[in-house]
């Protein structure tokens, strides 16, 4: 049975696991949002940047992709990803439902963050967001190298997000 990870940030463009197929997918029930802050990847605890999260909202959607794990590598991938994603307990691990393009549905390990965190910071003004991108940087890189990555990549596929979109203009502006 093939495993199913879905990326909405920077999986999309930057698995870090063998990737044997990708599709378009749409997963119900959840907002991408800047709304999780970064104290090891794109932050310090000093100074704490933003990563996306994917936020519980009724009648919300997210699309990303679908990516197909290489089969033989699950657990490796399992692994690899609980390291990556589960550093500070912020995000939580969920086996949800998504859709591909084609119709079909499957099941895909996705992260979604844990609203009782410490790190949520749902909410936040888009202005606030981009003054804070601007000049974070962590372990991972600047936040701006982030955000233009997940903004572009997401473009490219054909799912561009205006607030995204918004945030690299503005971030851009500030950096100037």
């Amino acid at each position: 049975m093939t495993m199913w990870v879905f990326g909405y940030g920077s999986l999309l463009w930057n698995p870090g696991f063998a990737v044997a197929r990708s599709e378009v997918a749409t997963l119900q029930g959840y907002a991408r949002s800047f709304c999780m802050s970064s104290i090891h990847h794109r932050g310090s605890e000093e100074a704490p940047g933003l990563v996306l999260a994917l936020d519980e909202i009724t009648g919300s959607r997210c699309q990303g992709l679908a990516l197909a794990v290489q089969s033989g590598e699950e657990a490796e991938t399992l692994d690899y990803l609980r390291e990556r994603e589960l550093i500070s307990s912020a995000y939580l691990e969920r086996d949800l439902e998504v859709q591909l393009a084609s119709g079909e549905e499957v099941t895909a390990v996705t992260y979604v963050i844990d609203p009782h965190h410490v790190q949520y910071c749902g909410g936040m003004a888009l202005e606030k967001q981009a003054q804070i991108i601007a000049t974070a940087v962590g372990g991972r890189g600047p936040n701006t190298e982030y955000l233009y990555n997940t903004a572009e990549h997401l473009s490219e596929i054909g799912l561009g997000d205006p607030e995204l979109e918004w945030l690299m203009g503005r971030v851009r502006e500030i950096t100037a």
